[in-house]
């Protein structure tokens, strides 16, 4: 097994790759923070669901089951934003909005994981981790 040196990163890059070739489902390592940032996710309409499956050698993995609308892809582009070499924080005035409102950004703040419109609603800024369009 390789060693993740960014487990949201690589998380990002699998359900990019499974979404352009349009698979049902996607498999990743399973961490709490992958978690919440799935049911953010999951809770703006881009997953269908995503589950915990326990692995025989004691590990843990989380399924992704990807969205489609017909033949279209619902998730039309992920980027991971604030990285280990290079994290991206903003205040509360700078929170970004993503594609004009469209999109959303997930932000970690002191009040969790929130998306760009909940941080401007509790009025926290904090670090950008990604944006889902």
């Amino acid at each position: 097994m390789a060693f993740i040196n960014d487990p949201i990163s690589d998380m990002i890059v699998r359900i990019k790759n499974a979404n352009a070739r349009k698979h049902p489902t996607v498999s990743m390592p399973h961490s709490k923070l992958k978690m919440k940032l799935l049911s953010i996710i999951k809770n703006e309409g881009y997953i269908t669901k995503f589950e915990e499956v326990d692995l025989n050698n004691n590990k843990k993995e989380i399924v992704v089951t990807l969205k489609y609308k017909g033949n279209e892809r619902v998730i039309t582009d992920i980027k991971r934003i604030s990285k280990p070499g290079l994290r991206v924080y903003v205040p509360v005035e700078e929170v970004p909005r993503v594609q004009s409102g469209f999109g959303i950004a997930i932000i970690s703040t002191s009040k969790g994981l929130l998306t760009d419109k909940e941080a401007r609603k509790e009025n926290v800024g904090g670090e950008v981790i990604a944006y889902v369009w």
